[in-house]
């Protein structure tokens, strides 16, 4: 199990939370006798194996959103008395050989996102015949059945987008800068086209890379300049919110930045009014809820969802509800 920082637990509300979702479970969605629209075949495995579950994530290394998911998951495995292995892996070639591991090391519950499905197609579908649940989360929702997961856990990335784009017309803007940061995740593009249909006006992607921070600070600020007219700066990360208004200020721009998830700089700016608003897909859940949903599958035969996405988002933080939230996010919860 991966290292990480200790947290301060709060056991009464973890075990609500798993409550929650096996009162859900208990009621909804076909059995693994009689698979329906679940998206996986049901009962082909060992009620009696050994729970031992991976987490296979396309995050980049010491990215806080994904440390939040990791977070997440091992919480469920500790409270649950579950073996849960976490690994990341941003090249899709690579996280597809990391799900290959996982089903030669005999796993018997695999978590995965899915930032680009195709890559990971072969796999996934290697996994779930050879008789290992599977649960996708955070992106690739759409494919999720198609490959034969049990359910998908995650924000919907054109819902999502929809409601940032709604909101920041209703705040009067007019021309938004959408910044995509990882070239080929889908789900970065579904925000973007998502902002563009809720907010129905201007909307102008720019590409960078998260990789190099003193670079995306510099197109944001370079996009400000060459076009004065925009008023608003969409970002689909938190720590790209943070150069996007270190851009605005160094280009003279009075565009607003609002976000996609959550850190602690990015709480704070908004306490300051520096960010307008965060779009929080709650991704703590996104690493919890898999493990639990695993564990009823293979020990009752329980799925989510009847073949629709169990969703974590969208939500919005803002000046509004910061204050409680802040804590939260210092405990790497949220």
């Amino acid at each position: 199990m991966s290292e990480r920082r200790k947290r301060p637990r709060r056991p009464a509300l973890l075990a609500a939370m798993a409550a929650g979702v096996l009162a859900v479970a208990g009621c909804t969605g076909p059995s693994a006798e009689s698979p329906g629209t679940d998206g996986g075949g049901g009962g082909g495995t060992d009620s009696q194996a050994p729970l031992d579950f991976a987490v296979i994530t396309h995050g980049s290394e010491g990215d806080a959103f994904w440390n939040v998911v990791q977070n997440g998951a091992q919480d469920a495995g500790e409270d649950l008395g579950v073996e849960v292995s976490y690994l990341a892996e941003g090249d899709p070639a690579a996280q597809a050989v990391l799900i290959d591991n996982a089903v030669a090391q005999g796993k018997t519950g695999i978590v995965v996102s899915m930032a680009n499905p195709d890559a990971l197609q072969s796999s996934i579908e290697a996994a779930v015949r050879a008789g290992i649940p599977v649960i996708t989360i955070n992106s690739g929702g759409d494919r999720s059945v198609e490959f034969g997961a049990i359910a998908h856990v995650g924000q919907d990335e054109a819902i999502a987008g929809r409601a940032a784009g709604a909101r920041l017309a209703q705040e009067g803007k007019t021309n938004i800068l959408c910044v995509i940061h990882e070239a080929g995740n889908s789900g970065l593009n579904d925000r973007c086209d998502g902002a563009r249909e809720g907010f129905g006006g201007a909307v102008e992607n720019l590409q960078v890379d998260i990789n190099d921070p003193t670079a995306v600070e510099s197109r944001i600020a370079g996009a400000l300049q060459a076009n004065p007219t925009i008023d608003g700066v969409l970002t689909l990360n938190s720590q790209v919110a943070d150069r996007a208004v270190a851009a605005a200020a160094s280009a003279g721009s009075a565009a607003e930045v609002a976000t996609f998830d959550l850190n602690s700089e990015v709480v704070a700016s908004i306490q300051a009014g520096d960010i307008a608003f965060a779009v929080d897909q709650q991704q703590y859940q996104q690493g919890y809820l898999p493990i639990v949903m695993l564990k009823l599958y293979r020990e009752n035969g329980n799925t989510l969802g009847g073949g629709q996405p169990v969703l974590t988002g969208p939500g919005f933080v803002d000046e509004s509800n910061a204050d409680a939230v802040a804590e939260y996010v210092e405990n790497a919860t949220r």
